[in-house]
């Protein structure tokens, strides 16, 4: 760990938080991330052998506590009052980065908006049931993605889970990152063909209102005027 020999609180500060991955790992916790392999979900890229010496790390100082799991087997991870203070600070980075810095491609993983969308999710708002919805992403076609809305805690799956699916979502990520940040309401994605909803009527319509909003979308430039422009559905049939 980089030491500044600085008594200044900024210096001390970054050398704990200042780390790669940490400000991730901590915004996880702060999420509801429980698990190790819940925070890994949240931290797509970060190795196994890494994230265990974060964990470590933050331990160690006080942000989190760590128990094993009456069972034996697996342990939860929770913050504690000083990683609870961390969270405006999280906050006043999410909302200067949203202002300041721009989106480039390279941030567009649709694992991570994914699951980032899944955090947005309002559990009082989603059917009783369980719904399934598949992602098929224009820009990833060989990929597939699952969010399995039920009750107590929805799940973004990466393989079939075996359940039936009620809703096929046809996009591409950059339309997921917009929505996800309210640049994009979902009528204009779909006049726009920018997004296709497959299913029930019943649950495609209800669809928008089971996702909230972003908190650091009332920090974000407004979109440019070209980026709303109606897209072509298709290749035109031969």
């Amino acid at each position: 760990m980089r030491n500044y020999s600085q008594f200044c609180p900024i210096a001390r500060s970054s050398e704990l938080l200042a780390e790669r991955w940490t400000p991730i790992i901590v915004r996880n916790l702060l999420n509801g991330c429980r698990t190790f392999n819940e925070i890994r979900q949240g931290a797509p890229g970060i190795s196994t052998a890494l994230l265990a010496h974060r964990l470590d790390t933050l331990e160690r100082h006080g942000v989190l506590v760590r128990t094993v799991n009456s069972s034996g087997r697996g342990v939860t991870y929770e913050p504690t009052e000083m990683g609870l203070a961390l969270r405006s600070v999280l906050d006043a980075m999410g909302q200067w980065g949203a202002q300041w810095l721009e989106i480039e491609p390279s941030h567009v993983d649709p694992a991570y908006v994914l699951w980032a969308t899944l955090k947005l999710i309002d559990v009082d708002r989603i059917p009783a049931q369980t719904t399934v919805i598949r992602f098929e992403l224009s820009d990833r076609p060989s990929d597939r993605y699952w969010l399995i809305l039920r009750h107590p805690q929805p799940e973004l799956c990466t393989r079939p889970s075996g359940y039936s699916e009620d809703i096929v979502c046809r996009t591409d990520s950059n339309t997921l990152v917009d929505l996800h940040l309210s640049r994009l309401t979902y009528p204009a994605a779909i006049r726009a063909n920018r997004l296709e909803l497959l299913g029930p009527p019943h649950l495609t319509r209800q669809f928008r209102s089971w996702f909230g909003t972003s908190p650091f979308a009332p920090f974000i430039p407004p979109m440019p005027t070209t980026a709303l422009r109606t897209r072509p559905a298709g290749p035109p049939s031969s």
